[in-house]
C-alpha cells in the first residue's frame, strides 16, 4: 500500500531532507511530490532530479527541494481522464502517478509496478447464491469463500480487477451474507473501494445489479463470483470499445468432436461430406461488459437473469458482442470443479 505521507514533502523542506525521506521509501523508481501550505501539489521529485539540479545550478543540500522539482509532472484529475491516456503512460516512464482534486491536492497515488493500467469501469461481483451443488461445502460457508490454495475464490476476482485498477467493486450477497460482509469489512484497499449490496431475496443471475446506486462510469462489468480465470480485463475493455458495443459476452470456446463422417443434405440429396469434423460453439463464461444506460433496464427487486438481459438487448438490436476468453477459466460449480481448482491453482499465474 501507497502511504500518503511517505510520498510528499513541503516546498521549504531541504534538499538534504528529501533525500534523506527518498531513502526511506522501499522501492525502485521512487518519487515525492512537492505541496504548498495548502497542500496544493507544485511538482515531483527524484533523486535523478535532484543530481541534476545540484550540478546545473549549483545547489547544496541545504538549497530548497522546491528548486529541484519538475512543474510539469504526469498527473491525472480524478474523473477527467480515459483509457487511451494510460496506454499512453504504459509507454512511458511513469511509475507513480497522483490523482489530485479539482484543488489540486493528492487524493491518492498509482503505483504502475503493481497495476497494469487503469480502467475507466465499475464492477459487480454477484456472490448471492447457495451454492447447493457444493453442499455440504457449502452449508456453513459461501461459496465464495470457499478457499482455493491459500485463498477464498472471491479474492482471487477482487485482487485481479484491482491490478487492473477499478476502483469501485460492489458485491452483491444473499446466502449466509453476513460472513462476506464481515470478511471484507476487516480488510483495507490501497486504492479502491470493495462495497456489500444486499439483495432480501434471490434476483437472479444479474437482478442483484438494479439495487447498487451510483455507478461511477458509464461502463460496468458484472461476472460471477465462483469463476477462477486470468482474463486479460485490458484487452476485453479495448475489444468493447473498439466494436462500439452495448454488451460484451465473455465467452469459451467449446469443441465437439464427431466421430462419424457427416454429410450436408437437402431435399434428400448429399450435398457434402466431412470426415470426423470438429465444430466449435462459444459458451457464456459468465462475465459481462454493459454500457449503464443497459444496466438501468434491470427491473428492481425482480428475479433476472443476465439471459433475459442480453435477450433484452438483441430484441432492442442493440450491438451485443462476443469476447472469447483464450485464458485460463474455470466456473467452479461443482465437487470435481473444486477439486480441479485446487491443482490447476498450483500453476496458473493470477
Amino acid at each position: 500500500m501507497i502511504l500518503l505521507e511517505k510520498h510528499v514533502i513541503c516546498k521549504s523542506a531541504t534538499i538534504r531532507e528529501a533525500l534523506q525521506q527518498l531513502s526511506d521509501v522501499n522501492g525502485p523508481h521512487v518519487t515525492l511530490f512537492v505541496i504548498d501550505e495548502d497542500q496544493k501539489v507544485l511538482g515531483s521529485v527524484t533523486d535523478g532530479d535532484i543530481r541534476r539540479a545540484i550540478i546545473s545550478k549549483g545547489l547544496d543540500l541545504s538549497s530548497k527541494v522546491d528548486q529541484t522539482m519538475n512543474p510539469n509532472f504526469k498527473h491525472i484529475v480524478k474523473g477527467e481522464y480515459d483509457f487511451e491516456f494510460f496506454q499512453k503512460l504504459q509507454r512511458s516512464d511513469v511509475y507513480m502517478l497522483p490523482v489530485l482534486d479539482d484543488s489540486r491536492r493528492i487524493l491518492r497515488i498509482i503505483d504502475f509496478l503493481s497495476k497494469k493500467t487503469i480502467l475507466p469501469i465499475d464492477a459487480v461481483i454477484i456472490a448471492g447464491g447457495r451454492g447447493q451443488r457444493l453442499m455440504p461445502l457449502t452449508e456453513k460457508t459461501p461459496k465464495p469463500l470457499l478457499k482455493v490454495g491459500d485463498k477464498p475464490i472471491i479474492e482471487y476476482n477482487v485482487d485481479r480487477l484491482m491490478t487492473y485498477g477499478v476502483e469501485n467493486i460492489h458485491i452483491t450477497v444473499n446466502y449466509l451474507g453476513e460472513q462476506l460482509e464481515h470478511h471484507f469489512g476487516a480488510k483495507q484497499y490501497e486504492s479502491s473501494k470493495v462495497s456489500i449490496v444486499w439483495e432480501n431475496q434471490p434476483l437472479g443471475t444479474i437482478g442483484s445489479v438494479s439495487l447498487v446506486e451510483g455507478f461511477d462510469h458509464d461502463t460496468v462489468l458484472v461476472m460471477n463470483s465462483d469463476l477462477l480465470t486470468n482474463i486479460d480485463y485490458e484487452d476485453f475493455y479495448r475489444d468493447f470499445m473498439e466494436k462500439s458495443a452495448d454488451l460484451a459476452v465473455a465467452s469459451i470456446p467449446y469443441k465437439v468432436d464427431i466421430p462419424y463422417a457427416v454429410m450436408e443434405t437437402a431435399d434428400h440429396k448429399v450435398l457434402s461430406l466431412k470426415e470426423k469434423p470438429t465444430y466449435t460453439y462459444y459458451s457464456n463464461a459468465g462475465i459481462y461488459l454493459i454500457k449503464k444506460k443497459l444496466i438501468e433496464k434491470i427491473p428492481t427487486n425482480k428475479f433476472y437473469n443476465a439471459t433475459d438481459l442480453l435477450e433484452l438487448a438483441i430484441e432492442q438490436k442493440l450491438n451485443v458482442v462476443t469476447y472469447p476468453i483464450h485464458a485460463y477459466w474455470l466456473d467452479i460449480g461443482k465437487h470435481e470443479d473444486f477439486k480441479k481448482a485446487q491443482e490447476d491453482v498450483k500453476h496458473i499465474r493470477f
